[in-house]
């Protein structure tokens, strides 16, 4: 394990024989994990995931109400455009 200005890096080999201590680490901040040399995955506290679950939900929805906006066919247009086109093949 090494830290640099707060940010905290295992090994995939650490990680795995020092789980309990990665878990107490994620609590406070994310872990990164790497395997030959390079970061693979990231834990992170439950509290930490749901926040950025929140955030993305926010974008999600804005970004369909700015398609909204747009002209967006809806599902039963889309579906019959797909349809159409690949039809249109055969």
């Amino acid at each position: 394990m090494h830290t640099a200005t707060d940010t905290i890096v295992f090994s995939a080999r650490d990680a795995k024989n020092s789980f309990g201590r990665l878990l107490d680490e994620a609590r406070d901040r994310p872990v990164f994990v790497e395997k030959h040399g390079r970061r693979v995955a990231v834990m992170m506290s439950l509290r930490a995931y749901e926040e950025l679950e929140t955030i993305r939900d926010a974008n999600l929805y804005a970004r369909a109400m700015a398609a909204d906006k747009r002209g967006y066919l809806g599902v039963k247009q889309s579906a019959k455009v797909l349809k159409n086109i690949l039809h249109a093949r055969d």
